[in-house]
């Protein structure tokens, strides 16, 4: 055999070699990782490598939070796909992708440190580098479940989103576009216990630490007798039948946000004269003014009650109008219907919008200061006058 075969002969048993014992050395590695994650741990079971891809698939990743009252692991992954965007490789970019197939991901909430999980206070975006040190450029979830346990503790409801399906793109920017929200995100899913569906839509811009973005979400025919729990300890009252819609528009930049809320509800009804149960005189009173108000306020040609109610302000400060909120229900029900969709009335121009008039505010409140300290010092100066003239 020539010494060029005999090279080529080597190389190919080395290939061999590194194939079959790079799966345990990247098994030990993302174990390593995981193991060591502050209040949380974590493990994956196998991984299968794919060289001619870029790319490796992890095989029942579990994430727990330690020493919690909870059985169900804060995340479980039976699979997922990390690997190489190689359509942004031709591109000269070098970004990766993330594909979780069914993932669930256990939320709970309580005052009780050890029964609650939300995964706060693990640095998520560290933790994706970690396990592929390349920059994402894409992520998606298909056929998901996202589980939130004590949402709401007294009284208690949970929320259960499944067939949960999601996409992220273009999270790098590798395809420039015009405008200044490159990446799509979508998001669909249902909530069979309360009987609707969601719908997310959005661009963002994700290379900050406060993205900006403008998205439409929607929940639609939301049953209302599933939130009964909610209505009797919170309004003192309950619905015998009829659902709810709500369509939110929202757009934010550098933390100013502009947009509304637009709950809408249909068939209706709240007061029933003979209910099964034991109710209170004071309900029974509750439930028959709030079906009179529904019966004023509703239209009566499409049987709903809605409004629009705007928002604005910041991410740690979301303020509402009243009055807009009032004459919206009044405009439902004797001028025009709402419909049940979204207005698309909200575009980033409107957060864009909100940050100049704060811009504008704090120079008209660095210029009244200005004129102020202005103002201290020819007082400085004529009182110093006075002195010196009476030291004369």
């Amino acid at each position: 055999m020539k010494r060029t075969g005999k090279i080529l002969l080597a190389l190919v048993v080395l290939i061999i070699i590194a194939r079959l014992l790079l799966p345990y050395f990247v098994l030990r590695y993302v174990n390593k990782v995981l193991a060591d994650m502050g209040s949380y741990t974590g493990h994956i079971e196998d991984v299968d490598i794919a060289l001619l891809r870029g790319a490796y698939q992890i095989d029942d990743l579990r994430i727990q939070k330690i020493n919690n009252k909870i059985k169900e692991p804060f995340l479980y992954i039976p699979k997922s796909d990390l690997s190489v965007e190689w359509k942004s490789l031709f591109k000269g970019k070098l970004v990766g992708e993330v594909e979780c197939y069914e993932p669930e991901l256990n939320f709970a909430f309580s005052d009780d440190e050890a029964a609650s999980q939300t995964g706060a206070e693990v640095d998520w975006t560290q933790l994706v580098k970690d396990l592929l040190p390349i920059q994402i450029n894409r992520f998606a979830v298909i056929n998901g479940r996202v589980d939130l346990t004590s949402l709401i503790s007294q009284p208690r409801a949970d929320v259960s989103l499944q067939q949960l399906n999601g996409e992220i793109r273009n999270i790098r920017n590798v395809e420039e576009k015009p405008g200044s929200l490159p990446s799509p995100v979508w998001a669909t899913g249902n909530m069979p216990g309360y009987g609707g569906t969601m719908r997310f839509n959005a661009n963002m811009y994700l290379l900050k630490p406060m993205p900006d973005f403008n998205y439409n979400l929607e929940f639609r025919d939301v049953q209302l007798v599933k939130i009964n729990n909610l209505a009797r300890e919170y309004a003192n009252l309950d619905f015998e039948r009829g659902t709810v819609s709500v369509y939110n528009e929202m757009a934010m930049n550098d933390g100013k946000l502009a947009g509304y809320i637009k709950p809408l509800t249909k068939d209706m009804k709240i007061f029933k004269l003979n209910e099964n149960e034991n109710r209170s005189v004071g309900r029974f009173f509750t439930e028959l003014v709030a079906q009179v108000g529904t019966a004023v306020l509703k239209n009566q040609k499409k049987d709903q009650v809605a409004t629009r109610i705007p928002l604005s302000g910041t991410v740690d400060n979301i303020e509402t109008a009243v009055w807009p909120t009032i004459f919206g229900v009044l405009r439902n029900a004797y001028v025009e219907a709402f419909r049940g969709e979204f207005d698309n009335t909200i575009t980033f121009k409107d957060a864009l919008e909100n940050v100049k008039n704060d811009f504008k505010a704090k120079r008209a409140e660095r210029k009244a200061e200005r004129q102020e300290r202005r103002e201290e010092r020819k007082q400085e100066r004529k009182e110093r006058r006075e002195e010196r003239k009476q030291g004369k």
